[in-house]
């Protein structure tokens, strides 16, 4: 991972992907853990092995996809400090943030909608603040949809809670159309993947 991998013309140069929730099993099918969800995915299918990496707050696994090798990681920081691993694997490995991609759950986007942007704000988003203080916002993002309660005042215990089975069931197979979707961002770019994310049915 020292050197910058062989990218076609088209496809875009991502050499990790992180992403973003809560450690520990209390937290492992929560609304806000669906980054990790998805790195977990990704992670089944392409052989990928976790390893602590204790210097770095971090789990990671490191795949192959579309010919490109890419990091895969979980921070095990707890999500508002999430930017600390972020930072430091960045620095280790000499990764730039436009090589990065983060998978986050999104509550201004409706249950198993999925979204890909590059740079922008954190929307409210405490795990994507925390990357934008340490790394900068010029890097990629995929936003997971995961609702909204309604209320202000309930999306703490919404985002920490379980969704429902009918919920659980998008948020599922919007893991699974966001990893189908990889290999085609990593091939042919963010405008094919994009088209292919942002027009999906959900449900």
């Amino acid at each position: 991972m020292e050197t910058a991998p062989n990218v076609s013309a088209r496809g875009l140069a991502l050499r990790m992907l992180i992403g973003l929730g809560n450690p520990g099993p209390e937290y492992a099918r929560t609304r806000h853990n669906a980054g990790f969800w998805l790195v977990d995915e990704l992670a089944r299918r392409h052989g990928g092995q976790w390893r602590n990496e204790s210097r770095h707050q971090s789990e990671m696994a490191r795949v192959r996809i579309a010919g490109q090798e890419l990091w895969l990681v979980k921070p095990l920081s707890f999500m508002n400090k999430s930017g600390t691993p972020a930072a430091s694997l960045a620095s280790f490995y000499k990764i730039a943030p436009t090589e990065i991609l983060v998978a986050h759950d999104e509550l201004d986007l409706g249950v198993g909608v999925l979204r890909l942007k590059e740079s922008g704000g954190h929307g409210g988003h405490n795990g994507v603040r925390d990357v934008i203080a340490h790394l900068g916002d010029i890097f990629w993002r995929i936003r997971i949809g995961i609702g909204h309660p309604g209320s202000k005042s309930e999306v703490l215990n919404y985002a920490l809670g379980r969704p429902s089975p009918t919920d659980e069931a998008l948020l599922a197979k919007a893991i699974e159309d966001a990893a189908d979707a990889l290999p085609a961002l990593l091939e042919e770019g963010a405008q094919k993947a994009m088209m292919r994310l942002h027009t999906r049915t959900v449900g």
